[in-house]
């Protein structure tokens, strides 16, 4: 997917976190599920069945995972890869740190998310779910991959909220006749929300970045 503006680098992260505190703007577009999530226990909330885990995919995750530090000897180790299950095609490649994942311009939706990180002190994620609503925390260290979302059901993926242990993280979300919202940013222990809610709109990609 070709992208006009900047993905976030390190620094536009922490520009990104600041503006977001400084102008108290937030997850505006989705609201948050109740409770923040931590590393090792996520907050109570409604429970559904996740997607079974793919082992092809969860290779894939920590092959990308690899790479990344690969691509990066020099620079903090702090990388997020995630792959998307999209309507009619199924799971997407894995891509890391800010790449779109999913499809634009399609009206497919993402209906799962796959995600692995590193140096972040472990993730959480939670998906709202058309029939569902948010699903509940699903958390993991670092180097366990995480599954959010649906397979199988036909069921579209709103809205996505993350939040990591340590430091930064921001999400955006293209979404059903509105396209890339913008990034959504949050501190160390806090949720980002990417994508809406209550308005029966899918997701189509995503990107996230620590």
């Amino acid at each position: 997917m070709n992208r006009s503006r900047r993905t976030p680098t390190t620094a536009l992260l922490a520009a990104l976190l600041l503006t977001s505190f400084a102008t108290g703007a937030g997850p505006a577009r989705a609201n948050a599920p109740g409770g923040l999530p931590a590393a090792a226990a996520p907050a109570a909330g409604p429970e559904s069945a996740p997607p079974a885990a793919d082992p092809a995919v969860h290779g894939a995750l920590v092959t990308a995972l690899r790479q990344a530090q690969v691509d990066s000897p020099n620079a903090p180790l702090r990388h997020i890869c995630y792959a998307t299950h999209v309507a009619n095609i199924g799971w997407q490649k894995p891509v890391c740190d800010g790449k779109p994942n999913g499809t634009e311009g399609q009206s497919l939706a993402i209906q799962a998310i796959d995600i692995i990180a590193t140096n972040t002190g472990g993730i959480c994620a939670d998906a709202n779910v058309q029939n569902i609503g948010w699903q509940g925390w699903r958390c993991g260290e670092d180097g366990t991959d995480i599954l959010v979302g649906t397979t199988g059901q036909s069921l579209q993926m709103e809205a996505l909220a993350v939040s990591i242990a340590t430091n930064g993280i921001c999400a955006d979300a293209y979404v059903q006749n509105h396209g890339w919202l913008g990034f959504q940013c949050a501190a160390a222990k806090q949720v980002a929300v990417a994508g809406t809610t209550g308005q029966g709109l899918r997701m189509e990609a995503v990107e996230i970045v620590v």
